[in-house]
């Protein structure tokens, strides 16, 4: 598949099926769910299901050769060199009590390298964008990252794994010494809107461990599309099939990291 030729298509189908998970998941929203565990506190409900099964129809019926690699479904498997990293409900925590922090995050990558990504929340209305190369938008507007030149003066948002306690010593190592050096630090539940806020500079960087691709690869498009700098905790390369992420503005990365090592 020629991901040039094809990128308007791409982000024409990948706005549709965001759009048509996102009326699913805001009719559904503070309602009663049937909740079930995947582990000791990762929720899944009828919702996230019922959502990835719109997105991954729209699209395959789209580009029936593409992989799909979404949170409930797994892979989909084949060598196709287009594959969509989905998340249908990113905050499902949040959803699941009635909390209108979540999104709907796809991505499309070609041969490894991210193209397009986008993240929707279907409560706020807030739309995020960004193809390679052309910029992030929220809602059609052009967006930038703060210019927060220190980490005294920033404010951090940060996640924590569903296997905390396996971690938690270490974790809250981290977390002590940036709470300490920083203006302050949120945690909201959601890794896709939490990049997206640092692209618009509500954030000046986020970080957390232990992710998969579905919840980082179409926020990290917009964030570095949007002038932001993202790596793991050494300040390495990064890869949405890393399991830890550093996402800032680019000014405080050094020092952030710092903190994190």
């Amino acid at each position: 598949m020629e991901a040039q030729r094809d990128l308007q298509k791409i982000e024409r189908v990948a706005l549709g099926a965001a759009h048509k998970a996102g009326l699913l998941l805001a009719e559904k929203f503070g309602k009663a769910h049937n909740v079930s565990k995947k582990g000791g506190i990762d929720l899944v409900t009828e919702a996230d299901v019922g959502a990835e099964k719109i997105i991954k129809g729209i699209i395959g019926a789209a580009f029936p050769g593409d992989r799909i690699l979404a949170e409930e479904s797994g892979d989909s498997g084949g060598d196709a060199d287009g594959v969509w990293i989905i998340d249908p409900l990113d905050g499902t925590t949040n959803y699941a009590h009635h909390i209108p922090i979540f999104a709907v995050s796809i991505a499309f990558a070609h041969r490894s390298q991210t193209l397009y990504g986008l993240v929707l929340n279907p409560v706020s209305g807030e739309l995020y964008t960004a193809a390679k190369g052309g910029g992030a938008y929220r809602n059609n507007a052009r967006i930038r990252v703060s210019e927060t030149e220190k980490v005294f003066e920033s404010l951090l948002v940060t996640g924590f794994p569903y296997d905390l306690a396996t971690h938690l010593e270490g974790l809250m190592a981290r977390l002590t010494r940036v709470l300490g050096a920083s203006q302050g630090v949120r945690r909201l539940g959601s890794a896709a809107l939490d990049l997206c806020f640092v692209a618009a500079g509500r954030f000046d960087g986020f970080w957390e461990e232990n992710l998969h691709p579905w919840d980082t690869a179409a926020g990290a498009l917009i964030l570095i599309e949007a002038g932001g700098t993202v790596s793991d905790f050494s300040q390495g390369g990064w890869s949405p099939f890393d399991r830890q992420i550093l996402a800032t503005n680019g000014r405080i990365h050094g020092e952030l990291a710092r903190l994190l090592a």
